[in-house]
């Protein structure tokens, strides 16, 4: 048996287990270990699990797992959580270049333990009939509805998730638009197989959603999730968007240890 020490973050309620992998021990290759420590019942439970390793140039390499255990695609609340652990470490202090599976992000340590990260370039949202998808570092299916609190978001997420998306899935999100340029938002999350408190990409994906549909009347969105409050700017380009921002708390929970 290998102690493993860990860290568990929350953004706006989505959790994730964080580990030190600078020296490279943890292994990666585990799909079933990864599982475990996410499971709510028999590990430490979150809604993903992140490694924090070196980078030859850059302050980090961010390295993401669902909580199926299957390393996945970008996760904007999970990069939040993650710089705020590296400034815990010392590796940055207000400012933090790193490193994911999609590609190179900044991101700023703001007061109150607020983090800004600037999330890869959107090139193209495609409009359907009842929807809108678009890839913000994870694939997204945005649609509205006007009554959010009583939406089914596992049961609609789910079979939207396998109907049009495939065995690959998609995430799916349900908004109510507020007053102004205010939208609440409940996401179906892909891996984690469950409505999440809160999803990075997913709250960036219906910001520029709502935009493309000319919902919101300015260029930065308040999202009101389950787990609390994030905020997305933009701006739009001929080519897509370009500068989009996602920011809010990123907080450490606990420090502990499992055996594994």
């Amino acid at each position: 048996m290998e102690t493993i020490v860990f860290f568990k973050y929350q953004g706006t309620g989505n959790d994730f287990v964080i580990i030190d992998n600078r020296e490279l021990t943890f292994d990666k290759n585990n799909v079933e270990l990864i599982a475990r420590l996410c499971d709510r019942k028999f590990g430490i439970g979150a809604d993903g699990l992140m490694l924090l390793e070196n980078h030859e140039t850059l302050d980090f390499t961010m390295v993401y797992y669902n909580a199926d255990g299957n390393e996945s695609s970008m996760c904007g609340n999970g990069g939040r959580c993650l710089v705020s652990f590296a400034q815990f470490l010392g590796i940055v202090k207000e400012e933090a270049n790193f490193v994911a599976i999609d590609g190179f992000h900044q991101a700023h340590v703001l007061n109150d333990g607020i983090v800004s990260l600037q999330m890869s370039k959107v090139s193209l949202v495609e409009v359907f009939p009842g929807h809108v998808f678009t890839n913000t570092g994870s694939p997204h299916h945005v649609q509205l509805t006007d009554d959010l609190d009583h939406t089914d978001v596992f049961t609609q997420g789910r079979a939207i998730r396998n109907k049009l998306y495939g065995k690959e899935g998609a995430n799916i999100n349900f908004v109510e638009p507020q007053e102004g340029n205010v939208f609440k938002v409940r996401t179906y999350e892909r891996g984690v197989e469950g409505e999440t408190l809160s999803c990075g990409t997913g709250v960036t994906a219906v910001a520029l959603a709502m935009h493309s549909t000319k919902q919101p009347p300015d260029k930065e969105v308040i999202l009101l999730t389950l787990g609390g409050e994030l905020k997305v700017k933009y701006r739009p380009t001929p080519q897509g968007y370009e500068d989009i921002w996602l920011t809010g708390p990123a907080v450490q929970v606990f420090k502990g240890e499992i055996e594994a």
